[in-house]
């Protein structure tokens, strides 16, 4: 369906524009057990095969991958996918732009897919799409009952030689999800080891595979496990039958049922996805997870504002040059309201402290959210509230009402822990209740909301990440994970790895500090970060009292935005280095990041339209291998025809600001 906003352009966020047509064949073939689908390209092949077991192959350029897999759903005992039958196929092609209506990798995607559904006898429906970018797959079922029991799920992934893995091994379903992304053997993963997801695959020729989910609703996450094979077994937690509070937050499962979920008869399920990369660069402008997510629920997104956070935790409140006590206090967050205000930040943090633990609407005596609130609204900085997931739980409706009745712009939710079946729904819930009052979602404490961003916009980045938190007690965040994380965990959707470390050391030279923390690899290494990493609700994490001593690293950190109209790969390799550039309106900004080794890299500005422009560009200094907080900015002209060559050093990094030449 075709149609035309009032300044002319074609629609294609609700009324999707169709580029090429649909088309449907639906055809009974007697005794017919093999389908095969191909992406639009060619290059992506699914091969399905239904004699006496549902199983699929991917093949990449010829290339078997995935050699096959299997794939049941126990529904109340039935065995979906077991001894199917046919009764029609349906194919399918579309191809349409969309637009986001908060952009992370691109202002526009385009979506061109190639549709297999099978109905089978038994009420139930499977579906395959082959894309471009990958391939996924899904269970419909229109069974008569109102409500029905998943007792299992089969997700094995028979991959066709012993591939290695980037896997985020996990201790239990109780998990914030901040994991490495180890690198090890599939064969070495065994069926005690336990991941969560993405898990990226490392297929040889440069090809990797991330596995993922998508559209998860009313039903539980996506887990895996090996089985000491060439094999990943999908694995979900179960549904909870009794819990225990620990503190105010940590609610564990103390008795779970032998089902995964308790859900309606007639629905879709969520899609099981292989994300495809002919090389790793790939990955980074893979949106899959994106597309098979179910379309904005929000009607209304004019008010979604992205942007940056003065961000309070990481730095402990602990400003200095001041009149009065740092803390969390009043004046304290009027001081990082200035701080945000002189610098056009979008929004400040109220993190742990604001409210006496277990009830949020007992503010601590310290501290007047509406003074704050009125007196950020003066400044046009806005206030997002920290909040325990059980807590909010528990008095949802006044606590968010109150909030709004402040004037409070969002909400940050942690410690939630679990994706189980009730977990997942109450980030829809929150997510939802807080459409209704306007208000902006960020949750720590887990992953799987990264995947929800398109179907709650509102919902606007997630944590679920190794971040540079982990600086204040360890040695985690270190280069070379920095430098996976963009292949690995950002496929998914937005992270909040909090970056902006203003003190910056080396490996030799690094120690974790609680209260006055440090970032390991150089001052750059941190600036890139925000050119490469997506989130956009984008924290500044250090003290605003150390960005006030830095006024030439907030020319760059001031103006820099939190989502793209474009994003280009200038190189990357996974677990060693990347660079992109991406563009907002008429400004590109670059980034390059390299993991412990120092390295020199080109960038050809092709990309850049004809004229000439200004670039201020910030690079790891002459003794940055020594003091990682060394470097320096350098201003130049460039074009479309400069390339440039780009030294850094041990942990380092290069950002650039490209805009039109004055």
């Amino acid at each position: 369906m075709l149609g035309k906003c009032s300044d002319g352009r074609w629609k294609c966020a609700r009324i999707a524009v169709v580029l090429a047509a649909l088309f449907c064949a639906a055809t009974t073939i007697s005794g017919q057990s093999d389908f095969d689908l191909s992406s639009p390209d060619g290059r992506v092949q699914i091969k399905v095969k239904t004699l006496g077991r549902l199983s699929y192959s991917v093949l990449f350029k010829g290339k078997t991958l995935v050699q096959d897999a299997t794939a049941t759903m126990t529904v109340d005992k039935a065995v979906l996918g077991q001894d199917p039958k046919v009764i029609t196929p349906h194919r399918r092609s579309v191809e349409q732009q969309l637009v986001a209506p908060v952009a992370q990798k691109s202002a526009r995607i385009h979506e061109h897919f190639a549709e297999l559904r099978l109905e089978m006898e038994g009420d139930y429906t499977v579906v395959f799409r082959a894309y471009n970018e990958g391939v996924a797959y899904r269970f419909e079922t229109s069974l008569p009952r109102s409500e029905v029991k998943i007792y299992a799920e089969e997700v094995n992934l028979n991959f066709a030689s012993n591939y290695s893995v980037y896997y985020p091994k996990e201790e239990s379903f109780f998990s914030h999800n901040e994991r490495e992304f180890g690198y090890v053997s599939l064969k070495s993963i065994t069926p005690q080891t336990l991941g969560s997801v993405p898990v990226v695959v490392d297929a040889g020729d440069g090809i990797k595979i991330a596995v993922a989910d998508a559209d998860v609703e009313d039903y539980p996450g996506l887990w895996f496990r090996g089985n000491s094979g060439n094999s990943l077994a999908g694995v979900f937690p179960p549904f909870p039958l009794k819990e225990q509070l620990t503190r105010d937050r940590d609610l564990r499962v103390t008795q779970a049922a032998d089902y995964i979920a308790v859900t309606r008869g007639k629905r879709t399920f969520p899609w099981r996805l292989l994300g495809l990369a002919e090389k790793d660069g790939d990955l980074l402008t893979n949106q899959l997870v994106y597309l098979l997510a179910s379309p904005s629920q929000v009607e209304d997104t004019s008010w979604i504002k992205p942007g940056k956070v003065a961000w309070d935790w990481w730095n402990a409140n602990n400003i200095y040059n001041v009149p009065f006590k740092s803390g969390v206090n009043t004046e304290t967050y009027k001081y990082f309201i200035d701080f945000a205000s002189k610098y056009g930040i979008q929004y400040i943090i109220l993190d742990e402290g604001w409210y006496k633990l277990g009830n949020l609407l007992d503010v601590v005596p310290e501290m007047n959210i509406a003074e704050l609130t009125e007196y950020g609204r003066q400044k046009k900085v806005g206030i997002i509230l920290w909040v325990v997931w059980k807590t909010l739980d528990d008095q949802l409706e006044p606590a968010l009402d109150q909030f709004q009745k402040w004037g409070v712009k969002g909400i940050k939710v942690d410690f939630m822990q679990r994706d189980d079946q009730p977990v997942i729904n109450f980030y829809h819930k929150i997510s939802r209740e807080a459409a209704k009052r306007k208000m902006l979602v960020d949750f720590h404490g887990a992953i799987r909301p990264a995947i929800m961003t398109r179907t709650w916009p509102n919902l606007i980045s997630t944590e679920g990440v190794r971040g540079l938190e982990q600086s204040k007690w360890s040695k985690y965040a270190e280069p070379e994970h920095d430098v996976t994380l963009p292949f690995s965990r950002m496929f998914v959707g937005p992270m909040d790895y909090t970056p902006g470390a203003m003190v910056n050391a080396q490996k030799a030279s690094f120690v974790p500090i609680f209260e006055q923390p440090m970032s390991q690899g150089t001052r750059c290494h941190q600036l890139a970060m925000y050119v490469i990493y997506e989130s956009p609700l984008q924290m500044l994490a250090d003290n605003p009292s150390n960005y006030l001593r830095e006024p030439e690293v907030m020319e760059f950190l001031g103006p820099v935005p939190t989502v793209w109209d474009e994003t280009r790969v200038v190189d990357a390799r996974m677990g060693d280095y990347v660079m992109m550039a991406r563009r907002s309106g008429r400004d590109w900004y670059l980034g390059a990041m390299t993991d412990w080794t120092p390295r020199e890299l080109s960038a050809d500005l092709s990309f850049l339209p004809e004229g000439s422009f200004q670039m201020d560009a910030y690079q790891d200094g002459v003794n940055s291998d020594r003091h990682g907080s060394d470097y320096l900015k350098v201003r130049s002209r460039v074009g479309r025809t400069t390339k440039l060559k780009i030294k850094m050093s041990a942990g380092g990094g290069w950002a650039a600001r490209i805009y039109p030449a004055p």
